[in-house]
Parts: C-alpha cells; structure tokens; sequence
C-alpha cells in the first residue's frame, strides 16, 4: 500500500506540473523517476524494490506493451507504403549500426568480454518515442519525421529481442550446449506475436459487424482495450512475443477499424501514460547510489558516448542520400531515447545467471536513466524549432491577451459597422 500512496502522490504532483512540464526542460518522465530514487531504500526507504521484486517486471512488462498498442494505432499503411524507405534504413542499417557501436566502446571502456559487450548493444538498440512526446506527438513535425520515429521504435523492440535471447544463451554457463531447437524456439514465438497481433484485431472487427452484435457508443472505447487484454493474456500463456502483437495489433486495429481507434485513443493514451509512469516510479527505485558507485568511470564514458555519439552517428549514416533535411536528420538523430524495451531486456540479463551480468545490469540501467533524463528534457525547446506552439494545452499569456481584445473588436465592428481603421 505504501507504493500504491508513493504513486498517487507522484501522480498528483506530475499532473498539477505538467502544464509547466509541457513548456519547459522540465519533464513528467523525470519527475517519476526522481520520485521513484527518493523514496527508495537509498534514500528515504518507503519502499524497498530490488531487481529480483516482481513488480519490477511486470510493470515494465505491461507498460512497453500499453505504449506499443498505441503507438501502432498511429500507423499508417497507406503512407507506410508511400515512405517505407526510411524506416527500413532505420531498422536495417541504423540499429544494427548502433548495436556494433556499442559493444565496441563497451567493449573497451568497460572491459566485458565480447559476447557480454555485443549484448549490451543489442539491449541499448531499441528507442522509445514516449520520451519526445512533444515531437512525436505534435502534427506540426513533418509526418514523415514522426513516422520514421515512430514506426523504428515500435519495430525495433521486436527485432532486438531474438537477438537479446540468443546472445544471453551464448554467453551463459551452457553456452557450449546451445541447441539449434533454441534459434527455432525464439522463431516460434515472433511468429505468434505477429500472427496473435494481426488475427485477434481481424477477428473482433469481424465480430462487431454482426448486425446482433456491435458496441454501444458509451462502451466502445473498451472494444480495443478488451482485445489488447485478450492479446496480453493470450502471449503469455502461449510463450508468443507480445510486443510485436501490441504494435501490431494497434496497426491493424486502425487500418480495419478506424472508428474503433478514433473512440479508444483518448483511454488508451491516458493507459499508456498510467502504465508508463508506475514503470518509471519503480525503476526510479532501483537507481540507488549504490548502483551508481558501481559503474566505472569507463562505464560512464561509455553511457555518454552511447546517448551522444553511437545513435546519432548511426542514424545520420542510415539516412545519407534521403529527402530529409539537415534538421529533420540532427532530431531523429538524437532522438533514440533507451526506453521500456531495454528495462525489460537489462532485467532478463540480470536474471540469466550469465558471468558478467551483474557489470552488464549497471551499465544499461544507468545508460538508460540517462537517456530518460537527456531525452524527455529536450524535446520542448527542439519542438519549437518547428514553431510548435501551446505544447501544454493551456493558454499562454499572449492567448489571454489575444482572447481578451477579441470581444471588444467584435464590439467595435457590429456598433459602427466597419472596424476602426478600416
């Protein structure tokens, strides 16, 4: 119960700055995870978390699932099909770019040995656009940006994981006796995700056209959210991946069932924020100085070389020779925020029992609260760089101004027919 009170506290203290957070360095993101250290036992000890407490995984567990179900929601297959191309050199070249990158420096700097280096990289690869809201989110960014972001980050998660598997068996105590059935296995459960993720959506629309059936317009917000549980139970008890079937079961969603998407987005983003936060407060609670005094200063260098030069390095090289410009380049470029992908991944890397998981473990949780941090406090100034404006939804005091003079123009125009200075 006292996590249940830390979160409400937290919750009510981000909501009533949030309006502030929206316009400025500060971010909501930040403040959870801050709040989350706080309380933890390195500091006032309300609550006492550790890697191995159940509640670390499932809540980075249900939030990457909660946040890849809505951002598949706003992919569009028709322009998906228009600009393919950028994604794919995102995906194809620029992560596997990133992931090199990183086992190199780790390599080096940290001095893990090469298996245990190659995947630290694979677990740092994928991004999280939760982290640019106010890029991703706004529609005064050209489409094509918030796709490229938006579409590399809910498809890389899935991507990385097999990868993820198969370099934890490697470098585990039986790695020599790694079956080829293991490769098949990991096959096996992307398939399912992906086949889970696409028929579960066909079948509900399906359903729902059935002149008996079909939602009252008060409960067809929860239509979505139903099938997004059945999906999530689904996965689990089948060992299918259930990040590729949120993020695609969001897409095909909205390609079958606009209407459907349309009625859910509002619940399902006010989801994904509640999911989002609880894992951020609770990953918050495992940042203690200790963890911190544990790196190296090898390590460090190697987190800011990660955040600052592997991904924008990587990703400028992907995007050579497209129609991006040099600004729309530099933003996707830095924005490859670590995000709930690579929680989840660090904590099944810490639980392999692998010799230099422990030293794997630190590395990516500190690199990954660095980038929340780095990330979440840069997209405002960035976003108004496109003049994206009211990033808050409240109005400014310009607005107020602007507001005000409105009605007493109004009132000039009808009282003298024609408007002063005309």
């Amino acid at each position: 119960m006292v996590l249940v009170a830390v979160f409400g506290a937290a919750l009510l203290i981000a909501v009533l700055l949030s309006g502030l957070a929206a316009r400025t360095v500060l971010s909501t993101s930040f403040l959870f995870l801050v709040g989350g250290a706080l309380v933890s036992d390195g500091f006032l000890g309300l609550i006492h978390i550790t890697p191995d407490s159940e509640i670390v995984g499932v809540t980075a567990d249900l939030a990457l699932f909660a946040v890849l179900f809505t951002d598949g929601m706003h992919v569009s297959f028709p322009k998906l099909r228009e600009n393919w191309k950028n994604p794919a050199r995102a995906l194809g070249l620029g992560m596997p770019l990133a992931l090199v990158g990183t086992a190199l420096i780790t390599h080096y700097l940290v001095g893990l040995d090469w298996t245990t280096s190659f995947l630290v990289g694979a677990v740092l690869a994928p991004t999280d656009p939760v982290f640019a809201s106010a890029i991703v989110g706004r529609k005064e960014v050209p489409a094509k940006l918030r796709q490229l972001l938006n579409v590399e980050s809910g498809i890389n998660d899935g991507l990385a994981l097999p990868v993820v598997l198969v370099l934890i068996a490697a470098a585990g105590p039986t790695a020599g006796g790694f079956a080829e059935t293991s490769y098949g296995a990991i096959g096996l459960e992307l398939a399912l995700g992906l086949a889970f993720g696409v028929l579960l959506p066909l079948l509900v629309s399906g359903l729902s056209r059935f002149r008996l059936l079909g939602a009252e317009p008060k409960l067809q917000p929860l239509l979505p959210l139903a099938t997004a549980v059945i999906l999530y139970g689904a996965c689990h008890l089948t060992h299918a991946n259930p990040y590729l079937a949120a993020f695609s079961a969001g897409a095909v969603l909205t390609a079958v069932s606009p209407e459907a998407k349309d009625a859910f987005e509002p619940l399902g983003e006010a989801l994904a924020e509640l999911a989002k936060f609880a894992a951020l407060l609770v990953f918050g609670a495992l940042l203690t100085p200790q963890l911190f005094g544990d790196l190296s200063f090898g390590g460090y260098v190697t987190v800011v070389l990660a955040i600052v030069l592997i991904r924008p390095a990587s990703m400028l090289l992907s995007l050579a020779g497209t129609r991006f410009d040099r600004r729309e380049r530099l933003v996707a470029a830095w924005f490859g925020p670590k995000g709930f992908a690579s929680v989840v991944y660090g904590l099944l890397v810490l639980h392999a029992g692998i010799p230099q998981g422990q030293e794997a473990y630190t590395l990516i949780a500190v690199c990954i609260a660095f980038s929340i941090i780095a990330h979440s406090s840069t997209d405002v100034p960035i976003a108004r760089a496109f003049h994206v404006e009211s990033l808050a939804g409240i109005p400014t005091d310009e607005d107020e101004k602007t507001r005000a003079e409105e009605p007493e123009k109004s009132h000039h125009t009808v009282s003298g027919g024609t408007p002063p200075g005309a």
